[in-house]
């Protein structure tokens, strides 16, 4: 076989239909995010605001995290040395894992290197505690979940987005006797609607099922602490296991689960994810304990938040694009073809010095690409201005359509 000529082939498939993915060289400004440098393939150095990274709430520049992460860096060095069994435990793992069980209300938490290994490694790991098990996910679930479902070698069954109804006729199909879990998010992060968490729960509790809910895009930005879609909702005693990141909201790095003592021990004990991987830095730690913990009582960081996405969003709405709006802080704007989404995003950036990075397919269907947005509580009104008529000038001279979505 002509390998190189198979790669050729694959890469060549993604050129073709518009949706090769390009890396932004973007280097961050410490202390003045969401401003930045691009780098240019031919060296040049331009300024650009960022406007679609995970960093919600700019925590990732905040004093007392850089703080606490220097403050390990000088105690400990740069690595942990191994994995959480041997060696690669620190002051640092248990004071987080301590933070998020507090924050979540559970009597435990577990840490993993990424929100996508703690998802990847429990659901696939839950079978072999619970023989039988099956597992009802959620059609638009993410990647990690799916992976996780997928590897763990049991049942699965798979309910439409957000369709209690559906999600009931299954668990009514199946054996009441044989163990269940209902997989989904409290945020689905492409389009920022909400998974009916309530309902979800009622069914759980009908059918005798324990409830996973990846809260990724919702840790840090809802409740009174910062707990999640669930905490504002008073659903977080109804949770089994609520999986988290590090990674988005609080700015630093790493991903978590947090459930009761029994399942966090059995999960570290089982899961091959958990056991066979090095932890995290004690620095990152450190500083995701420190955000975590300023996060539980900066209700005003999430106010401003809340308040500069519903702004641009009206915004938006105003001249006519094309929003997705379900009252959460994600703002999608649909191009609906996955070339344009991608000129639009170069025209941005070179244009404007605006960065926000096209969406395609596989992480949304064909025909629904989309430009994604996340303002922050640190975008300043005068670079809200600076987007929005861009994207005004940009729509006309693409001829794009101004028919707005409905939620």
């Amino acid at each position: 076989m002509d390998y190189s000529a198979k790669l050729d082939e694959a890469l060549k498939a993604l050129h073709d239909e518009g949706r090769y993915r390009i890396f932004i060289d973007v280097e961050r400004k410490r202390g003045q995010f969401p401003h930045a440098t691009w780098r240019k393939p031919d060296g040049a150095v331009v300024p650009v605001t960022v406007w679609c990274g995970n960093d919600y709430l700019g925590m990732g520049q905040h004093p007392e995290v850089l703080n606490a992460m220097h403050e390990a860096l000088d105690a400990t060095g740069a690595g942990s040395g191994g994995t959480r069994n041997i060696s690669g435990t620190t002051v640092f793992h248990n004071r987080l894992e301590a933070e998020l069980a507090d924050l979540h209300r559970k009597e435990a938490a577990l840490i993993f290197t990424s929100a996508y290994i703690a998802n990847d490694a429990t659901l696939s790991t839950l079978p072999r505690l619970f023989p039988g098990l099956i597992i009802y996910s959620d059609a638009l679930n993410h990647a990690s979940m799916i992976e996780g479902v997928r590897r763990n070698g049991g049942a699965k069954r798979i309910f439409r987005h957000n369709d209690v109804e559906h999600l009931r006729e299954l668990l009514q199909a199946d054996d009441p006797d044989t163990p269940k879990l209902i997989a989904f998010e409290s945020i689905y992060s492409m389009d920022g609607d909400f998974g009916p968490i309530e309902a979800i729960c009622d069914l759980a509790d009908e059918f005798g099922a324990l409830t996973y809910i990846d809260e990724v895009h919702a840790v840090g930005m809802y409740g009174p602490r910062g707990a999640g879609v669930a905490e504002r909702d008073g659903m977080m005693g109804r949770l089994d296991i609520i999986n988290g990141t590090l990674g988005k909201a609080y700015g630093v790095m790493g991903g978590y689960i947090a459930a009761s003592a029994k399942m966090c021990d059995a999960i570290r004990s089982y899961a091959p994810g958990f056991i066979f991987t090095t932890s995290m830095a004690p620095a990152i730690a450190a500083g995701a304990a420190a955000s975590v913990r300023h996060l539980k009582t900066d209700q005003k960081r999430r106010d401003s938040q809340q308040t500069q996405a519903a702004i641009l969003k009206t915004r938006l709405k105003a001249l006519g694009l094309p929003v997705i709006d379900h009252g959460s802080h994600i703002v999608p704007l649909i191009v609906g073809n996955p070339v344009h989404t991608k000129e639009l995003s170069d025209m941005l950036l070179d244009q404007f010095g605006i960065y926000v990075q096209p969406i395609n397919y596989p992480t949304v269907p064909r025909g629904t690409e989309r430009l994604r947005f996340t303002p922050s509580p640190v975008h300043q009104a005068e670079e809200m201005d600076k987007l929005v008529q861009a994207l005004d000038k940009l729509w006309s001279q693409c001829a794009l359509n101004r028919a707005e979505l409905s939620a």
